[in-house]
């Protein structure tokens, strides 16, 4: 059966880099969200319905445009292009205007620094809340790389297919799939016990309505939030925030006892000397209500191993061709 297709145009608030923001998924699996020869894919559930977003850049930095195209095994209607729009708008943020963080940071040196050289670069938002809160289980006191892995396993394990042009695709897991799952199929995902209990435990919350995930939207006082959800068994501080900043985008909570963002914040803050949770946050102060993308703009200018010298082309190529790297072995 052929695929259903449609067409959406957006327009982001500029300035808005789309390669910048869309490098971190240049290493992400195929079958569920990736970053390739100028264009990102995912596969979302849009009322119901799984559809194949590929979007792609139609426009520059300073007057942004974007094209994505949708492809479902079912009729797409116009309320359903308007669904999509919006989800693509909330993984990239295109509403988010960033010139108040770039004035905000004016006073410090080292991030001033860092956002001329990743100018419109935008942190990204999950889909879902839910979706956040299981990778942030899942990335508990591990290595991105092994938790990547994992993740990547429980999609294919657990989320629903959709077979476009002869290739099959993955949509992320429901609460509903998961929450129905056997503890010893979560572990064969190569998770621990304990994950495996949170992950079910979360799910059956979520999927009975007891857990009001997208709540937490509407809330201002981020330390109600942290509160809230550090109720639930196995979300801990550092999962609260995670689950603040990827699924909720509030962009005022930085996750300063993460060990991975104190090593970023050291290298470009420390000159070789590691860092306390409490600098973490001291430093951060200087970026005003934007602590969260300032550690986002942190660990993306570490990734793509940026120095006061480099400029985007070279970091490009660098980054390229680590991705390369990393693919071949």
């Amino acid at each position: 059966m052929p695929a259903n297709s449609s067409r959406i145009s957006l327009k982001p608030v500029p300035p808005f880099s789309f390669e910048m923001s869309t490098s971190i998924f240049s290493g992400g699996d195929p079958q569920f969200r990736a970053y390739q020869d100028g264009k990102f894919w995912q596969v979302l559930r849009v009322n119901d319905r799984l559809m194949l977003t590929t979007i792609k850049s139609t426009g520059t930095v300073e007057e942004p445009r974007l094209s994505a195209v949708l492809d479902s095994k079912k009729p797409i209607s116009p309320r359903d292009s308007r669904a999509a729009k919006a989800y693509v708008a909330r993984i990239f943020n295109l509403d988010m205007d960033l010139k108040p963080f770039y004035k905000a940071v004016r006073g410090d040196p080292v991030m001033s620094s860092i956002v001329k050289q990743l100018y419109g670069l935008k942190s990204p938002t999950t889909p879902t809340v839910f979706e956040a809160l299981v990778d942030s289980i899942i990335e508990q006191q591990i290595s991105l790389i092994a938790a990547h892995a994992m993740e990547f396993r429980l999609i294919k394990a657990f989320g629903e297919p959709l077979n476009i042009d002869g290739s099959k695709y993955f949509a992320y897991p429901t609460p509903e799939r998961l929450s129905a799952s056997r503890i010893e199929d979560l572990r064969a995902c190569g998770l621990s016990g304990r994950k495996s209990e949170y992950i079910k435990d979360v799910s059956l919350l979520v999927a009975s309505g007891r857990l009001d995930l997208d709540k937490f939207e509407q809330y201002d006082d981020i330390d109600k939030i942290r509160e809230e959800l550090g109720q639930v068994r196995g979300i801990g501080a550092w999962t609260a925030e995670m689950v603040m900043i990827r699924g909720l985008h509030k962009m005022d909570s930085i996750p300063a006892d993460d060990v991975g963002l104190q090593a970023k914040i050291s290298h470009f803050y420390g000159k070789g000397r590691r860092v306390s949770s409490a600098e973490v946050r001291e430093i951060a102060k200087s970026w005003g209500r934007y602590r969260g993308l300032g550690g986002f703009y942190m660990i993306a200018a570490h990734h793509l191993g940026i120095g006061p010298q480099a400029s985007w082309p070279e970091m490009r190529r660098d980054a390229s061709s680590r991705s390369a790297a990393v693919r071949s072995g």
